[in-house]
């Protein structure tokens, strides 16, 4: 496969209710998203049945993993296993997400 280079300070972004828009790279097990709060922005909770990682780009958000709150800012990184997620920002924030499939047990060793 060639490389590719994003910017992601410029990649559009789409509502919450369009999210799969914001995926611009998927491969075998994985998929990586733009995601953008504005000023006082929420991310709903949801499940997450994958590994994910949330990068910074700009701004500053809370992100909620099983109730415990994480304060990140710009060229923070936020690695978690599956569970429960919610973002809030004062400011508004933009972050590049990757979501990583988990290997599921294929039953033969």
């Amino acid at each position: 496969m060639a490389a590719v280079v994003f910017n992601l300070k410029e990649l559009p972004v789409y509502p919450f209710e369009q999210r799969e828009k914001n995926v611009f790279f998927s491969g075998a097990g994985f998929k990586t998203r733009i995601i953008a709060l504005p000023a006082g922005g929420v991310m709903p909770d949801c499940q997450m049945q994958a590994a994910v990682i949330f990068h910074v780009v700009s701004g500053e958000v809370e992100i909620e993993v099983d109730g415990e709150k994480h304060q990140l800012g710009e060229g923070h990184c936020l690695v978690g296993g599956p569970g429960h997620f919610s973002m809030k920002t004062t400011g508004g924030v933009r972050l590049l997400g990757v979501q990583i499939g988990t290997a599921q047990p294929s039953g033969r060793e």
